[in-house]
């Protein structure tokens, strides 16, 4: 079954506008933009971690270029420790698989217990980029209509320094 077409059904109710790039199975962001050159907007890389405790789950928004310093994201987070978490997490809160983490996960989390946390770094660009939970295609869509999803859904999100 593909993933992308609940997705690209929901942005269309939105009247969200997307490009959708299809493209071999991609696993990382650093694969995946090997497919996507000559496209106008950020790449993202999107993190799905989670506290020590197995109790609190973030998603955290970024550039694909930058890394992360988890020491740094857990103080901004109010955790004294993050990790990413496990396959079977990710599928229990967002009905994805590994290499497949985006924001339209968050469109499976029946729980809407999923802290998002997005660079202020990227918040500028006018364009980002996901997998529509599915690793053979990459959307595009506007840096403010994807806040619209984040707010149709209900999700609070913050931005950070990282």
């Amino acid at each position: 079954m593909d993933l992308s077409i609940e997705v690209l059904n929901y942005l269309d109710e939105l009247k969200i506008a997307y490009e959708v790039v299809t493209h071999p199975a991609a696993t990382t962001t650093e694969f995946a933009d090997k497919y996507i050159e000559g496209v106008d907007g950020v790449r993202s890389k999107t993190l799905f971690l989670r506290d020590k405790k197995k109790k609190n789950f973030y998603l955290i928004i970024l550039d694909d270029k930058k890394s992360v310093d988890m020491t740094k994201l857990a103080s901004l987070t109010g955790e004294k420790r993050l990790q990413f978490a496990s396959a079977d997490s990710l599928e229990e809160k967002m009905g994805l698989e590994p290499g497949v983490v985006s924001i339209f996960g968050l469109l499976n989390n029946k729980d809407q217990d999923i802290k998002i946390y997005i660079d202020k770094e990227i918040i500028n660009e006018e364009r980002i980029s996901f997998h529509p939970n599915v690793n053979t295609k990459t959307i595009f869509i506007n840096m403010n209509d994807m806040f619209k999803f984040f707010d149709s859904l209900n999700y609070n999100y913050e931005i950070i320094d990282l």
